[in-house]
């Protein structure tokens, strides 16, 4: 394997880390790996997340590419004109363009945690070059199912209801409560994510979902996929996976070797 720190984009302004492995197949070249920013956290990812998932691809053949996104972490912005999702697919789009020229990749496949999951969904959207996605905690929806997981065993407990209850009348009135809708990134509807799927896997597209437990705030059992996502939990292009002992960002490092495992057996089924 190898690693090189690079400078790259369209006005020389992304950094990035080029994780090529040590041999090649020219004869069937592998799609190349974009891994993606989760929120504003630097191309390591969370507690390395990235490092390790890039040098465990090489290890399987996979040359990858872990970037900040303009503005973010060592990367620069531009004076383009556009909306962030413009900036973010002109991004990934130059990444596309380093992993071709450096280890002869024509198409990709993009992973990608929370936002990462969100900014792989939008690109994949719209880049026919795009064959595969790994979304963790990305998109879902709560449902009927949803709610009667979440609220009925706290029912059946009369103290943890009351204790509820307080803790909701103690916060009336405070002064210290803080508004952080302005933080708050709003989804696209339901039925928008449920068309743009449904096109990426008629077109082909390997998609895997990871949900853990930092997600149960708004996913909390994979049977709440088809209960969202209708068919789609049924199309062999398909596969969703729980780790709802995990928390939001693989902080322990079993947690994230058991991730990095799922999506090696992903990226070998499906490539």
């Amino acid at each position: 394997m190898t690693e090189v720190a690079c400078r790259f984009g369209r006005h020389d302004h992304l950094v990035g880390v080029l994780s090529t492995p040590g041999s090649h197949d020219d004869a069937a070249p592998r799609p190349g790996v974009i891994l993606l920013n989760a929120g504003l956290v630097h191309r390591i990812g969370p507690f390395r997340m990235t490092v390790e998932l890039a040098r465990m691809l090489a290890g399987q053949g996979y040359a990858s590419i872990r970037f900040d996104l303009s503005t973010i972490g060592d990367s620069a912005g531009t004076a383009d004109a556009g909306s962030r999702e413009d900036h973010v697919l002109a991004d990934v789009q130059d990444a596309m363009a380093l992993l071709q020229q450096h280890a002869g990749c024509s198409r990709f496949v993009l992973m990608g945690l929370c936002s990462g999951a969100q900014n792989a969904h939008h690109v994949a959207s719209i880049d026919q070059r795009v064959v595969g996605a790994v979304f963790m905690d990305g998109y879902a929806y709560p449902t009927r199912g949803f709610y009667l997981r979440h609220y009925l065993p706290r029912l059946l407990h009369p103290v943890r209801v009351a204790r509820a209850a307080w803790r909701r009348l103690r916060r009336i009135g405070r002064h210290d409560d803080v508004d952080l809708a302005g933080f708050a990134v709003e989804w696209p509807s339901r039925q928008q994510v449920v068309s743009e799927l449904t096109d990426m896997v008629r077109q082909g597209r390997k998609l895997c979902f990871i949900y853990s437990g930092g997600a149960l705030g708004y996913f909390n059992h994979p049977r709440q996929f088809g209960e969202c996502f209708g068919s789609l939990a049924a199309d062999p292009n398909v596969q969703v996976r729980t780790f709802p002992e995990a928390d939001h960002t693989f902080i322990l490092a079993g947690d994230r070797a058991r991730l990095r495992e799922c999506i090696a057996d992903w990226m070998q089924q499906s490539f």
